[in-house]
């Protein structure tokens, strides 16, 4: 006997949604602590209060928004107990992901990992745009996670992805200078490493790349 079921609800517009304001958010059109305000983004948007609601519980179950009875949902502020929490977490991540794709990656994979490293040096070498390197950074790191095949694992880094994003827009808005004077050299040392039969070095790069850049933020942050 087939168990009843409630009828599923049509799904798509909530999601587009978060997708909207996420990318508002991450190009800076509502900075850390802004506040996201139903009636404003629903008329923007042309859509209902409720599929703004429901997009931004989305965006909150990133991470990305904080919500609070009678307040109202606003963009996370950027705070130290944040950035140790976030990029703690996603040192162990990384340094899983990392050692994981060691063992799995073919020269198909190691080549999209080269081309993205590549595109990152001309981003650096030419009229650089922070976004633009932040957004290869991060596609640089999604790959290696797709690449390790885990997908819990793949699961825990997009729970924290977004966070990662924001924090490390606010990390080159505070300082593109330190960021750029290392991005691409770390990433090019990961590929290099993944290619390598040392896996225990690249743990250790692994964790040392995230490390390097919550002691970059926080550094900033104190200024």
């Amino acid at each position: 006997m087939t168990a009843a079921l409630p009828k599923a609800k049509r799904r798509g517009l909530a999601e587009e949604v978060a997708d909207l304001v996420r990318e508002a958010i991450f190009a800076g059109d509502f900075p850390p602590g802004s506040p996201l305000r139903e009636v404003e983004l629903a008329a923007s948007l042309e859509v209902s209060r409720g599929s703004v609601r429901e997009g931004l519980a989305l965006l909150e179950s990133e991470g990305l928004v904080r919500s609070a009875w009678h307040r109202g949902a606003t963009v996370i502020d950027v705070t130290r107990e944040d950035v140790e929490e976030v990029y703690t977490l996603r040192a162990a991540l990384d340094r899983l992901a990392a050692t994981s794709a060691h063992a799995t990656a073919d020269d198909g994979h190691l080549t999209e990992l080269d081309n993205l490293v590549q595109e990152m040096s001309a981003e650096v070498s030419g009229a650089a745009d922070g976004p633009r390197l932040l957004a290869l950074d991060i596609a640089f790191h999604d790959r290696i996670y797709a690449i390790a095949g885990n997908r819990r694992l793949s699961g825990a880094w997009h729970a924290v992805r977004s966070q990662t994003y924001l924090f490390q827009l606010r990390r080159i808005t505070l300082g593109y200078e330190h960021y750029s004077a290392r991005v691409v050299d770390e990433h090019r040392e990961l590929a290099r490493l993944l290619r390598s039969g040392d896996r225990e070095t690249l743990a250790r790069c692994a964790e040392e790349h995230v490390d390097s850049a919550r002691r970059g933020l926080l550094e900033h942050l104190s200024l």
